[in-house]
C-alpha cells in the first residue's frame, strides 16, 4: 500500500511540475505557429487584427509570393549565401579543426582567436566591416590595395554586384569558429588506434585525414550542415545592415528581411501584409524541413561505428 500511495503522490508531483512547461509550451510556441500557418490563408494587414476581421482567400497569398520578383531574388540571395558561403565555412572549420587538433603548439590560443567574431554582437561585426573593412574612403581595403598601386582600391565593396560578396564574406569570417568547434569535438572523440595502426602502416597525414577523420565525421558533417542551414534560412541582421530600403536595394535582401518589411513596413512605405509575412514564414520553416530531409537522405552515418 505504501508503494501504491508514494506512486500516487509521484504522479501528482510530476503533473504539477510539468502542467507550467506545458501551458508555457502551448501558450509561448505552439499558438503562434498555429496563428501563423492559419493567418497565411487569410488576408490580413495587422499582426495583430482580431481574427474575425480576416478574410479567408486560400493559397492566394502563396502564388502571390512566388510570382513577387522581390522575393525570388530574396530566395536567390539566401541560396547563394547557404551553397558558396557553405562551401568556404566547412572547408575552413573543417581545415582549422584538422590543424588545431594535431598536436599544434598554442591550441588553445588560436582556437580562442578564431573563435572570437562568435561572441561579438552581429550589429557590432557588420559595423566594423561596413566601416573599418569596406570603406571606399578609409576602408582596410581601400588603403592596402592603394599602397601597392592596385586598381582594386577603386573598387566600391559596398555597392553594386560587389556588395552582396562583401556581405558573404563577413559573414563567413564571423561564422568559422563555431562549425570549428563542432568539428574538432567530433575529431577528437575518433579512436586514436585507428590513425596509430595507419602510421604504422605508412600512410601519410592527408591519406589519414581523406580515409579516417572524413569517413567518421559523416555525423558531425549532417549537424554542421543542418545548424548552417538554419541559420541561413534565418539570416536578417547581416542582410539588414547592409540593405538600403527595400524598394531600392535588392541584392543583399533576404527572405526574412523581406518578411519584415512586408509585414510591419518599409521606411516610407505604411503599407502592411501581416498574412504575406506570415506566408513567407511558413515556407521558410518548410524550406528548413526539406532540406534537413535532403540531408539525412544524402548522408548516411549509422554505417560507420566510432
Amino acid at each position: 500500500m505504501k508503494g501504491v500511495f508514494h506512486l500516487k503522490k509521484d504522479k501528482k508531483m510530476i503533473v504539477c511540475f510539468l502542467t507550467p512547461a506545458v501551458l508555457m509550451f502551448f501558450i509561448i510556441f505552439l499558438y503562434p505557429v498555429v496563428r501563423t500557418i492559419a493567418m497565411s490563408f487569410f488576408r490580413v494587414e495587422g499582426v495583430s487584427d482580431a481574427v474575425s476581421t480576416w478574410e479567408f482567400i486560400g493559397i492566394e497569398n502563396y502564388v502571390t509570393l512566388l510570382q513577387t520578383p522581390i522575393f525570388l531574388d530574396s530566395m536567390k540571395n539566401m541560396l547563394k549565401i547557404w551553397f558558396f558561403g557553405g562551401i568556404v565555412v566547412i572547408l575552413i572549420s573543417l581545415l582549422f579543426a584538422a590543424i588545431l587538433t594535431n598536436g599544434l603548439y598554442g591550441k588553445t590560443f588560436y582556437k580562442t582567436v578564431i573563435y572570437i567574431p562568435n561572441i561579438i554582437n552581429a550589429v557590432a561585426m557588420a559595423t566594423m566591416w561596413i566601416t573599418a573593412i569596406f570603406n571606399k574612403r578609409f576602408g582596410f581595403l581601400h588603403n592596402f590595395f592603394d599602397f601597392f598601386g592596385s586598381d582594386l582600391a577603386k573598387v566600391d565593396y559596398m555597392s553594386g554586384s560587389a556588395k552582396f560578396w562583401s556581405l558573404l564574406a563577413a559573414f563567413c569570417f564571423g561564422s568559422v569558429g563555431y562549425y570549428m568547434l563542432i568539428f574538432m569535438g567530433g575529431i577528437e572523440r575518433l579512436p586514436l588506434d585507428m590513425y596509430e595502426a595507419a602510421t604504422i602502416d605508412g600512410a601519410s597525414k592527408t591519406k589519414q585525414f581523406t580515409r579516417i577523420t572524413l569517413p567518421l565525421l559523416r555525423g558531425v558533417m549532417k549537424t554542421c550542415l543542418t545548424f548552417w542551414s538554419i541559420g541561413v534560412v534565418g539570416f536578417f541582421v547581416w542582410s539588414q545592415m547592409w540593405s538600403a530600403p527595400l524598394a531600392s536595394e535588392l541584392s543583399t535582401t533576404t527572405p526574412f528581411v523581406y518578411m519584415y518589411n512586408i509585414t510591419f513596413g518599409t521606411q516610407g512605405n505604411t503599407f502592411r501584409n501581416a498574412a504575406m509575412g506570415a506566408t513567407v514564414g511558413v515556407l521558410m520553416a518548410l524550406t528548413v524541413l526539406v532540406v534537413f530531409f535532403l540531408i539525412n537522405l544524402l548522408i548516411k552515418d549509422d554505417d560507420v561505428e566510432v
